[in-house]
């Protein structure tokens, strides 16, 4: 049976793509910080289906217990065939001038390193470089890759954008190796991510600049993930696909 692990994907757009993954027939690996709760309830939804999954806890801003995730995916039936780098955070809404160090790096933490740190692991068990059946990387990014967020987050949209280049070329780095590595750029997505930006209501007061004029889906981004993970996309890396409402 194919494995894939979710990072951050206890609630939102990971939570999605997990109960979507088993229903694609994979077994997951659900990965979480802080809310074993809802990392829980996931993977009861899950198993409820008749499909496999359990939660692993690890703070992907650590590479330690990155490791220490790998390792137990790494005892799970089957072998690891995706990896969906999906756990990202924010801050509070702020300009340039009023963030300080530790924000960045906090922020840069999760939304770099650890995604850079979780794709080595990944190849190191998917490449056929390293005698792996070759696998499918997808990157969770934002469409604030592009726009910058100004007045609001532009060290959270950098950071996406490192993980925009990150794609690019990495996907091309193992392109050979049976490895595809693809992004989906959500945005205006409920989920409770807008809390920790401390705009709760963000999506209903800006949902009229959306050319759809709506918020969108955590499902809606799963399809786009589980797309890009298919032999549906087989001939695409390094391919982005914008999951924005038009913006």
């Amino acid at each position: 049976m194919k494995t894939v692990l979710i990072t951050g994907a206890a609630r939102g757009i990971g939570a999605a793509t997990a109960i979507l993954a088993a229903k694609h027939g994979y077994a997951v690996a659900v990965n979480y910080q802080k809310n074993r709760s809802a990392a829980e309830k996931t993977v009861a939804q899950i198993t409820a289906m008749g499909a496999p999954a359990v939660a692993i806890q690890a703070d992907i801003s650590q590479e330690d217990e990155i490791m220490k995730l790998f390792d137990a995916v790494d005892r799970l039936p089957g072998k690891l065939s995706a990896l969906v780098n999906n756990a990202g955070i924010l801050g509070q809404q702020k300009r340039l001038e009023a963030m300080d160090a530790a924000r960045l790096n906090r922020i840069f933490s999760v939304n770099v390193t650890g995604q850079f740190i979780c794709a080595r692991e990944a190849v190191k068990r998917m490449s056929t470089r390293y005698g792996g059946e070759g696998g499918t990387i997808v990157n969770v990014s934002s469409i604030a890759a592009r726009t910058g967020s100004p007045g609001e987050y532009i060290d959270y949209a950098a950071s996406k954008g490192a993980l925009d280049t990150m794609t690019i070329g990495l996907s091309k780095e193992v392109a050979d190796e049976g490895i595809r590595v693809n992004a989906v750029r959500p945005a205006f997505i409920y989920t409770d991510i807008h809390a920790g930006g401390g705009d709760p209501g963000r999506i209903e007061r800006i949902k009229e600049n959306i050319p759809m004029k709506r918020g969108g889906l955590a499902e809606e981004v799963a399809e786009a993930v589980l797309w890009l993970m298919s032999e549906k996309s087989s001939y695409c890396t390094g391919t982005f696909i914008d999951v924005s409402g038009g913006k």
